[in-house]
């Protein structure tokens, strides 16, 4: 048999089990928003990045330009005969990126 401070024992540790999980439910509850309201939070974050991005890509572009124009230069002061080649696929994909960088930027109306 349990003696009668055994038993207060266990009171006093269900007692503390359950004040606990009270204070978990009540702070849940407290830090939880609205969903419509996180959805939008999260599409204004997202939109304000959209001119970082886009800026971003038309750098890269314009880095991958220049590598890509050194390379034709060399390529075509070597005498190499795939020269046009090489410059229509750097050419191509500078293009490529502000394209992108574009029709991003205006399909998301940003």
């Amino acid at each position: 048999m349990k003696s009668v401070r055994e038993k207060k024992q266990i009171k006093k540790r269900l007692l503390s089990i359950a004040t606990t999980g009270l204070w978990m439910l009540i702070a849940v509850y407290v830090k939880a928003q609205d969903g419509n309201a996180g959805i939008n939070e999260a599409n204004t974050k997202v939109r304000s990045y959209f001119a970082s991005g886009t800026n971003l890509m038309y750098a890269v572009g314009a880095i991958v330009g220049l590598i890509g124009a050194v390379k034709v230069y060399q390529k075509w002061n070597s005498g190499d005969h795939d020269t046009g080649k090489v410059a229509a696929a750097w050419f191509g994909s500078c293009v490529f990126l502000v394209i992108v960088a574009t029709v991003i930027r205006s399909f998301f109306g940003v």
